[in-house]
């Protein structure tokens, strides 16, 4: 995963683009990183980084989540996750059920068939982004995670002023 002459953040130069370059480099690493990920979930599961992220938020909650919960916690519409637990329960990987407290919402939860399946996509998640962060030594990695940590708390300000 070599950044080439002609990524985005190479093509700027000058110390007034600093930031969009910082941008366009997270950006840049982020959509191959996920390329990388969704590509091994494809071929090694037939599954996708959208099911992963869905069979991940399930599997955090052993009591199951509502599906508007899901559709918050995966950062999607509610179609798309309608759409990706019909899938997985037709593949035995969730059931769902209506909630005990609202007969209008769906609890989804994982089956054992899908602990089992994502489990070993967790496995083979975590061994790749191994592989793919090996070039960073564990001390850059845990000053990068810093630094990051002190942009997602000022973007999670910068969020809240504007969020009416």
């Amino acid at each position: 995963m070599i950044l080439q002459a002609n990524d985005p953040e190479t093509r700027l130069d000058g110390e007034d683009h600093e930031s969009l370059r910082l941008w366009l480099r997270l950006f840049t690493c982020t959509t191959l990183v996920e390329r990388e990920i969704d590509g091994m979930l494809k071929r090694d599961f037939g599954s996708s980084l959208a099911r992963f992220d869905l069979l991940a938020q399930l599997h955090r909650a052993p009591d199951g989540l509502r599906m508007t919960a899901l559709s918050e916690r995966t950062l999607t519409t509610n179609g798309n996750v309608t759409w990706l637990v019909a899938a997985l329960q037709r593949e035995g990987r969730v059931s769902r059920r209506v909630a005990s407290d609202d007969r209008r919402a769906a609890v989804v939860r994982l089956t054992a068939t899908g602990r089992r399946h994502f489990t070993a996509m967790a496995r083979a998640h975590e061994a790749l982004i191994e592989q793919l962060l090996a070039a960073l030594s564990p001390t850059d990695r845990q000053t990068m995670h810093t630094l990051l940590g002190t942009v997602k708390q000022g973007l999670r300000h910068a969020s809240a002023r504007t969020t009416p």
